[in-house]
């Protein structure tokens, strides 16, 4: 998140005087930078021409149907096409490949080649004037070597092309070139298949005629030893029957096992929970009982109205016992059930037992009955098995063979690869680009003198100046807190909360009468600088990073002040008797400020709500006490006013719900500390349209351990119903207890409009504490 700092920024950028100096320097700029072009120009005109010529091959199974065999199947498509390309252009680029290019086309006798003309160039004079000659090597090599540097093989992007670029002085030469490589490629991959293919048919000729007479023998005893045992009659799955009886019998026979071993485990589980005197409605048999489900019902019953009887009622009263009692009963009667349902499964293993003798004695006779049709079988299947291996073998064999023979007889083998586009003589030179490589010089030089002109000026200082602040109190004073408009009906939120915008709190007849109370307050906390244009004492208003260290000033002397004030009231205990202090009322759903500031400095809270009840902004005073406790805690803190309508000089949550400012604008984060704050803004209200806000607390609670919002009084004005749906602690603040009817009534409105879970906090517990 970007941090908003305006006092760091104390110097900007003048554009104008940067251009200035730009100006200025123009001229030698322009005049560098054409002469690098006319050094480039010069060194450009200097090269060789360079014309490319470019031949395609396309890498795939090729079949014809009129000269394929009759079995022969069409070949399916390559499998793993990048290692398959890959393969075919290191063969393209192999040694043997080349070799034939090299004569067919007597590249040994070509200057350009054999390396006669290189030793004529400007680029080969100056070579071998600063001693980086060519090392003598045979002519063969050096024209492999220059056909290396002169061709690129390259497979095209997500396709099975192979292109061959050639490059040459002489544009006819490298078409040439290039379609004698693609030529010599797709001869020598038919070549191959068919030099293969004659080699597997002579080799699978050879084992079809040895295979023929070992499978014809192999039949032969298989028939054979089937007449003489009998063993004509089969089931399914070409199995005897016996073995089939034998299977079913031993399927039933575990099946019953297990029905007996479940059964008894069952018994045995609620025999010993019921011996253990462990409830039994946690078993499955035990839940199912109807008997078990109406006494549990009533157990149930029973034991809810002990539960609001013993609120009220001692352990000794006679409708407490007698409840008691009753439940007791019902547990007897339950254990009674679930001896029956113990005894139920034990009779249902007992005749699963018997079942599973029955079956093992029909086993035994199926045993004695299939002894000697199992012994013949085993030697059957063993025959069998030899005659279909050598069986499936010769079809392989023969099938293989037909193809080949199909193939090599015909004359019809076709390569896997087919040249595609043919390379035509270029007529525009491929290298050098001397249009390209001018601009491109061009702009490079023109950029780096430009950059340096500006660098310079930056780190020079004249192209910086200072920024004045004005003090923004003299522009507009200070409004009045008041409670924010009402928001018109087509404004209200369409969040899960919509009641809230509905309760308004009672005000107090005494509260009213009072003034409104100072931006500092004396006993409860002390409000942030940061907010306000004016303060009381008419001092004009702080930027947000000098707002920050005071108010982590302030923290600090209040809470030294607050460590003194402990002691003093530890000594004077020491030695005086202890005060007479006025019983306080306990408040339904009250939470110390003590347990609240524990909870967030452990972790236990992350985001609070702070709602206000009454005037005076209690919710501020208690903010301030638990920010001072959570950063002497060293924990992250951030402090949110979406509720004091405060309108100020920096912007704040009220302009990022209308859109005005963004959500690095708004929060502003002390140089050096873990306190960041959100203000109210600039605007008279926030837009209770916009998901901002709530967007903008909940990217808070990802950076920083403690995010406190203040939502202002409860009422139409209060922003709570924005924030109520990111799952924070919402407490409502009150000044004293002497308003804790009212206190209590605005908690039970705020629970009925539907939040979960809602406490009222003082500030007397703060300050006491």
């Amino acid at each position: 998140m970007t941090e908003y700092a305006p006092t760091l920024r104390d110097a900007r950028i003048d554009v104008a005087a940067v251009f200035g100096a730009l100006g200025r320097k123009l001229p030698r700029i322009i005049v560098v930078t054409l002469l690098i072009l006319g050094a480039t120009f010069l060194v450009l005109m200097m090269m060789p021409r360079l014309y490319e010529s470019s031949a395609s091959i396309l890498v795939e199974p090729r079949s014809n149907v009129y000269v394929r065999a009759a079995n022969e199947q069409a070949p399916a498509a390559l499998v793993g096409d990048a290692s398959v390309v890959s393969s075919q252009i290191e063969l393209i680029k192999s040694r043997d490949t080349l070799l034939g290019v090299i004569d067919r086309l007597d590249l040994r006798s070509n200057p350009e080649f054999n390396g006669s003309q290189s030793g004529s160039s400007p680029l080969g004079v100056v070579m071998q004037l600063i001693g980086r000659g060519s090392s003598p090597v045979s002519v063969e090599e050096r024209v492999l070597n220059t056909l290396y540097d002169r061709m690129t093989v390259i497979q095209q992007r997500d396709s099975r092309i192979i292109s061959i670029l050639v490059r040459t002085t002489d544009p006819q030469l490298s078409a040439e070139i290039a379609n004698a490589v693609a030529d010599a490629h797709v001869a020598r991959r038919a070549q191959l298949s068919l030099s293969d293919t004659a080699e597997a048919s002579g080799w699978l000729n050879q084992e079809i005629q040895r295979l023929r007479v070992a499978v014809r023998d192999a039949e032969a005893r298989v028939a054979q030893y089937r007449v003489e045992n009998d063993l004509f009659v089969v089931g399914a799955n070409n199995t005897s029957l016996l073995d089939q009886q034998l299977s079913t019998v031993a399927a039933q026979i575990t099946s019953a096992q297990e029905r007996k071993n479940a059964a008894a485990s069952r018994a045995a589980v609620i025999r010993g929970l019921l011996e253990r005197g462990q409830p039994i409605e946690s078993v499955a048999d035990v839940r199912n009982s109807t008997v078990i489900q109406q006494l549990s019902q009533e157990k149930a019953r029973l034991q809810g109205q002990l539960a609001q009887l013993s609120a009220t009622l001692l352990s000794g009263h006679p409708t407490v016992r007698a409840l008691n009692a009753q439940i007791g009963e019902l547990d007897t009667r339950i254990n009674q059930e679930g001896y029956r349902v113990a005894a139920a499964l034990e009779a249902e293993s007992q005749v699963e037992a018997d079942l599973e003798a029955s079956l093992q004695a029909d086993m035994s006779r199926f045993k004695q009955s299939a002894s000697t049709a199992t012994q013949d079988t085993v030697t059957l299947d063993s025959l069998q098995r030899e005659a279909k291996a050598q069986r499936d073998l010769l079809e392989a064999y023969l099938a293989r063979y037909s193809e080949a023979s199909s193939r090599v007889d015909s004359n019809s083998a076709l390569p896997d690869v087919r040249v595609v586009t043919e390379a035509a003589p270029s007529v525009t030179p491929a290298f050098p680009k001397t249009t390209l490589i001018l601009a491109g010089v061009g702009i490079v030089a023109f950029a780096i003198q430009a950059g340096g002109v500006i660098f310079g000026e930056l780190m020079s200082g004249r192209a910086l100046r200072p920024v004045e602040f004005l003090p923004a109190a003299a522009e507009r004073p200070e409004p009045a807190v008041q409670a924010a408009p009402p928001v018109p009906a087509a404004e209200q939120p369409t969040a899960a909360f919509p009641e809230l915008v509905a309760i308004e709190p009672e005000p107090d007849a005494e509260l009213a009468q009072e003034p409104e109370p100072s931006t500092e307050a004396p006993q409860a906390g002390f409000t942030m600088p940061a907010n306000a244009n004016v303060r009381a004492n008419g001092e004009p208003v702080r930027s947000a990073s000098e707002s920050a260290r005071m108010l982590l000033q302030e923290l600090a002397d209040r809470r030294a002040q607050r460590d003194s004030a402990r002691a003093a009231v530890e000594i004077s205990a020491a030695v005086a008797p202890a005060p007479v202090t006025k019983p306080q009322r306990t408040l339904t759903g009250a939470v110390r400020f003590a347990d609240l500031s524990a909870d967030l400095v452990l972790g236990k809270t992350h985001l609070l709500l702070l709602a206000d009840h009454g005037t005076g902004e209690p919710g501020r005073s208690l903010a301030d006490s638990l920010v001072s406790d959570a950063l002497a805690k060293g924990l992250s803190v951030v402090l949110v006013d979406a509720g004091s309508g405060r309108i100020g000089s920096a912007p704040g949550i009220s302009d990022l719900s209308t859109g005005e400012a963004g959500f690095g604008d708004v929060v502003q984060k002390a140089s050096g500390q873990n306190f960041a704050e959100v203000a109210w803004g600039q605007g008279d209200q926030i837009d209770r349209a916009s998901t901002k806000p709530a967007t903008l607390v909940e990217a808070l609670g990802d950076i920083y351990e403690v995010v406190l919002v203040l939502t202002g009084r409860v009422g139409r004005s209060s922003s709570l119903p924005a924030f109520a749906d990111l799952g924070g602690r919402v407490v409502l603040v009150t000044r004293d207890t002497d308003d804790a009817d009212a206190a209590e009534e605005t908690r039970r409105k705020l629970l009925d409009a539907g939040l979960s879970r809602v406490e009222i906090s003082t500030l007397e517990d703060a300050v006491a504490a």
